[in-house]
């Protein structure tokens, strides 16, 4: 099983860079796990993105309810969030220091790590590389400038 981050599963509901890339990545490693804080954070994603004009109202419902019938599908099988994890992730900052962290890119890698499983897709580079540093398997599908 692999863990989602929401960098990387946000792909699937809305047309970006890897879209295509994680779309196959997704179909091939199915079911994938994700927790409550990852529909927190896609929820989130959408309303912003709809707030600043990337997408509409109705791309934003349909992506939503996309997401409702993975779950409901058994594609995604949703974690809680522990307090334990999130203990867990206060000391995942220490031990992957100096790298930068962010509060909930740490919490996804320890809910990960708790989870004990070991693989974990992601598109962000901060939250990739601290993930390889605690010895994760990594998949990415960050969008390389040119």
């Amino acid at each position: 099983m692999v863990y989602v981050d929401t960098s990387a599963l946000i792909k699937r509901y809305i047309t970006e860079s890897n879209s295509d890339e994680f779309d196959t990545f997704f179909m091939a490693n199915t079911p994938l796990a994700i927790s409550r804080l990852t529909l927190v954070e896609i929820r989130c994603t959408l309303a912003r993105r709809r707030r600043n004009g990337e997408i509409g109202a109705l791309l934003e419902e349909q992506a939503m309810e996309e997401v409702r019938i993975d779950i409901q599908d058994g594609v995604l099988e949703v974690h809680p969030v522990a307090d334990d994890q999130v203990t867990q992730a206060l000391h995942l900052i220490s031990r992957v220091a100096p790298m930068p962290l962010r509060t909930l890119d740490a919490l996804h890698l320890a809910i990960a790590s708790n989870l004990r499983i070991p693989d974990f897709a992601t598109a962000d580079r901060q939250q990739s590389d601290a993930a390889q540093a605690l010895g994760l398997n990594v998949s990415t599908f960050i969008h390389l400038k040119s």
